[in-house]
């Protein structure tokens, strides 16, 4: 179906163009999907766009193609009729210009402006791939680099220099290319990405950008160097939640140069008595317990009343689906107890040797090979197997094995936690480990007072802590006091101030989002425009 229709009235113009009064529409066409409209420029003259003098003289007209938002689901096009005009001035460098229409479409555009508003939007939210299906979805008909052209021809948004700016990096590429966001720690706005992470261009942004009074930042050496070259008077301040990262850190490494402490050590003398009985059970002639002698004393007994009714032993075997071997063990035995095997050692030739074996197993000598030795220099006259066999019962026996020592991330996690957030178990583990090892226990001392300074903003404080640890001479801690040192009045003021980075880490973790949004394939111009504009 082809409808044309012919109209003068203004209704079309408040309806279509949404108030804009430049165009006069002449007529409008609906035919396979499409709704296209024919339009004209109602003023009589125009100015020109170089030296401002209006002209109403008309060179030659042509013809304009615009898409625009669907219309009740079926695609919307102008067709508009654009006149040139001549300039009449004789000063003017420009012979002929075309009349604008700067409410509907920016010249030589092929969409008009409020469709261009909506698709650079859709670019902003889902980038080009999942932007260009939700585009079809709307009816837009604009492709993936129709879309990032779109959101990249837009502006950087303008922000004033910020008074307190926040530094951190982030990944373009884990482990390879590390890029920096800047956001305002005050009202939580990203205010540039720089494309490395070294001191040189946070310099130069810093001194384009005097003003910056207070720089929140991490422990690199980079940021560090940046700020002072860049702005040599502001105050910075380092990131309390790294401080206490790198605390972490340190902590690991002293557990693992104490990791021996961990351990329980083990009784000396003979194997405990449990020990001795799993390996040494006595017999006795109790009758058999347990849903195994049930089983077994349930089958007995069907069996032979089977028997007492006629049946063979293979039709027996038959109609309950045993083997006929099982269902002969069972006729043979006159009382059920018989047809539990015995699982009790035999006699062996190692018998009057286990004693040997044990207190020298007792002793830490868990060798097979040289316990063997011993014994055949000892003209006993027993074989390797033996030895193995009794030697691998004895570290199978659940009673003599020793309880599974700490790792060294439980330990560091015991020591960096809150005491309160620790539960009954992790406390008496720490407890048992910090009584063995006084190294340790010196090291949750000293945590336990940074702890103090950086939940109480007692910044004062540090310089006696780091003289504290460095006589302590305690592995990782000892290196972390160190660099601490070297960034004395960062690490004070991060101890001190209220000023943190945690707004920079939220930036950072939308910044993933963004990344996953744009599937690894941006570059850095893209990714940083999505950044700021987001």
């Amino acid at each position: 179906m082809v409808l044309v229709m012919q109209t003068d009235t203004p209704f079309w113009d408040s309806l279509v163009f949404d108030g804009i009064d430049e165009v006069e529409v002449e007529a409008f066409t609906a035919a396979f999907g499409t709704v296209e409209v024919v339009g004209r420029g109602r003023a009589a003259r125009s100015a020109c766009p170089d030296c401002g003098r209006f002209s109403d003289r008309v060179h030659d007209r042509y013809q304009r193609r615009l898409k625009d938002l669907p219309l009740a689901d079926q695609r919307f096009v102008i067709r508009l009729t654009v006149r040139r005009f001549i300039c009449g001035s004789a000063d003017c460098p420009r012979r002929t210009f075309a009349e604008p229409f700067s409410r509907l479409a920016v010249p030589h555009a092929r969409f008009t402006t409020r469709l261009n508003r909506a698709l650079e939007r859709v670019g902003l939210a889902l980038a080009g791939r999942a932007g260009a299906r939700l585009a079809a979805q709307l009816g837009f008909d604009a492709g993936r680099m129709t879309l990032l052209r779109r959101v990249m021809a837009l502006p950087d948004p303008r922000f004033s220099t910020p008074r307190v700016l926040g530094v951190d990096d982030f990944a373009i590429r884990r482990g390879q290319t590390y890029s920096t966001v800047l956001t305002s720690v005050e009202d939580h706005r990203v205010v540039d990405v720089l494309p490395t992470r070294e001191a040189g261009p946070l310099a130069a942004w810093l001194i384009r950008r005097p003003g910056v009074e207070i720089i929140c930042r991490d422990r690199a050496g980079a940021y560090a160097e940046g700020a002072r070259r860049g702005a040599p008077d502001a105050l910075q301040v380092a990131d309390r939640f790294h401080l206490w990262q790198g605390l972490g850190r340190a902590v690991e490494t002293c557990v693992a140069a104490h990791r021996d402490c961990l351990r329980t050590p083990m009784p000396s003398g003979t194997l405990p008595e449990a020990t001795r009985l799993a390996s040494n059970r006595p017999q006795d002639d109790t009758e058999p317990v347990g849903r195994r002698a049930e089983r077994k004393k349930a089958a007995h007994t069907l069996v032979h009343e089977m028997l007492a009714q006629g049946h063979s032993r293979r039709a027996i075997a038959r109609h309950l689906g045993w083997g006929l071997n099982t269902v002969l063990r069972y006729a043979a035995a006159a009382r059920w107890q018989e047809t539990i095997r015995d699982n009790r050692p035999r006699p062996s030739r190692l018998d009057p040797y286990k004693p040997y074996l044990e207190r020298r197993f007792a002793e830490g000598c868990t060798s097979v090979t040289r316990l063997h030795g011993e014994l055949v220099a000892e003209q006993a006259p027993v074989t390797y197997g033996m030895v193995r066999a009794h030697i691998a019962t004895l570290r199978g026996v659940p009673y003599a094995a020793p309880p599974r020592p700490p790792t060294v991330r439980q330990v560091t996690s015991w020591l960096t936690r809150h005491p309160t957030a620790l539960t009954e178990e992790d406390s008496v583990g720490l407890k048992d480990v910090l009584a063995r090892c006084p190294e340790l226990n010196m090291a949750a001392r000293h945590i336990r007072d940074f702890g103090e300074m950086l939940t109480g903003r007692l910044g004062a404080m540090l310089p006696a802590w780091i003289e504290a640890v460095d006589a302590s001479q305690l592995p990782g801690l000892t290196g972390f006091a160190l660099h601490l040192r070297r960034d004395l009045d960062a690490v004070t003021a991060g101890l001190t101030l209220d000023w943190s980075s945690g707004s920079i880490e939220g930036a950072v973790n939308r910044i993933k989002k963004i990344k996953r949004q744009l599937y690894g394939r941006a570059g850095f111009e893209l990714l940083r425009k999505m950044i700021l504009l987001q």
